[in-house]
């Protein structure tokens, strides 16, 4: 840590200059233990912040120009802009969710007198489904609460996080991502109602068990996948439930009532992917129950009938992920397994006894490149805490 600390500080100078030292910012990624393609749905989800992330090492300018710069994507070199000219623009890649941040905080009065200098790296695989863009906008939302003295909550930091993406990126996404971890903590899940953003704090005890993130290297663009399509039919879907139905959202259905009324949706298609939201929804519910209770065999359970929704129902699963998750699921020791984020590529996950763990990793490493053609990544999880302020020691203040 206090190497990498070093390293970032000596970037910074190398790519700004100046004597001032910056301060630096971290947040998490997220993974979500259950709960898929519920959050924009009014369901419930139970995700956690992790320990890998995003750190921003931010200093104040004196006029209102922006200049960024990402370890991560270190070919693009400096990126410029400005606080009087916020706007989307595809050859600004990454920077986009920072200008993004700063165009919905504009938006909502949120006033920035004066520019800065940005520097920014992660250590979350981009494109993987474990919130890289929403750890982006928490450790810069982060930042400039801090580093401007701005009063606003880490909920409404979420909420600015999701405007981000929605108004500014233009993808549909729901708030369980920037809520994750702007409300991490560390060894806890949150368990979410995304109807009402009411949640409480769940321990994620799994005793000699770990959760294992398992990346299969296929990178998946939301913006261009189908996500906006499965939102826009699920609202179909809900708004012919509502013809007989007093409800605001699918999370407000029982399988039962759903199962009675189903009909009324009249796409086939629709029907599986409002049948998806509803029993996710009632899944999430009963496996944070399980959890409590120390039933991980239950736990496990509930991941596997949420993958199989996944795959059948919602069709947000590809052939990469079902390899993992079929291999995994095979290994002794390993309680349950699912894909996790928005599919199409991404990450999937698994329950597994940690004194099984390598060999776990090993079989299904084996399998699935003797499947796919190409191996995939695996990620050991810590759950991690919220966004906050990196200090650097006095040492290593200094730099030559």
């Amino acid at each position: 840590m206090i190497h990498m600390k070093k390293q970032l500080l000596f970037l910074f100078a190398e790519k700004f200059g100046g004597e001032e030292l910056p301060r630096a910012f971290f947040a998490g990624g997220r993974v979500n233990l259950i709960g898929e393609h519920t959050d924009y749905n009014g369901g419930h989800v139970f995700p956690c912040a992790l320990t890998m992330g995003t750190w921003c090492l931010l200093r104040l300018r004196r006029d209102r120009q922006l200049r960024f710069f990402s370890a991560n994507f270190s070919e693009r070199g400096i990126l410029y802009g400005s606080l009087d000219e916020l706007a989307y623009a595809k050859k600004a890649g990454w920077s986009n969710y920072c200008a993004g941040m700063l165009w919905t905080m504009a938006q909502r009065g949120i006033f920035i007198p004066l520019g800065f200098d940005m520097l920014v790296w992660g250590n979350i695989p981009s494109g993987a489904g474990l919130s890289s863009s929403a750890s982006l906008e928490m450790a810069m939302g982060e930042a400039l609460r801090q580093v401007y003295g701005l009063e606003f909550s880490n909920t409404t930091m979420a909420l600015l996080g999701q405007q981000t993406e929605n108004d500014f990126i233009g993808l549909c996404c729901g708030i369980m991502d920037q809520f994750a971890i702007a409300m991490g903590r560390k060894n806890c899940g949150i368990y979410l109602d995304t109807s009402s953003l009411s949640y409480r704090y769940c321990p994620v005890e799994l005793g000699e068990y770990g959760i294992l993130i398992m990346n299969t290297m296929k990178r998946r663009e939301l913006a261009g996948s189908k996500y906006n399509e499965r939102r826009s039919q699920c609202e179909h879907a809900l708004q012919q439930l509502q013809q007989k139905l007093s409800i605001r959202t699918l999370g407000e259905l029982d399988e039962v009532s759903f199962e009675a009324n189903c009909t009324l949706i009249t796409d086939p298609a629709e029907r599986r992917r409002a049948r998806h939201a509803v029993y996710e929804n009632r899944r999430t519910m009963a496996a944070v129950e399980a959890l409590e209770h120390r039933n991980l065999p239950a736990f496990g359970a509930l991941m596997d009938e949420s993958h199989r929704s996944l795959r059948d129902e919602y069709e947000v699963s590809c052939p990469e992920l079902d390899t993992l998750v079929e291999a995994a699921r095979s290994q002794k020791g390993v309680l349950g397994a699912r894909m996790t984020g928005g599919g199409f590529g991404g990450c999937a996950i698994a329950l597994v006894c940690r004194n099984r763990m390598e060999q776990v990793i090993r079989s299904v490493q084996e399998t699935y490149t003797n499947t796919i053609g190409h191996g995939a990544e695996f990620y050991p999880a810590s759950v991690g805490g919220g966004p906050r302020e990196i200090f650097f020691e006095s040492a290593e203040n200094k730099i030559h």
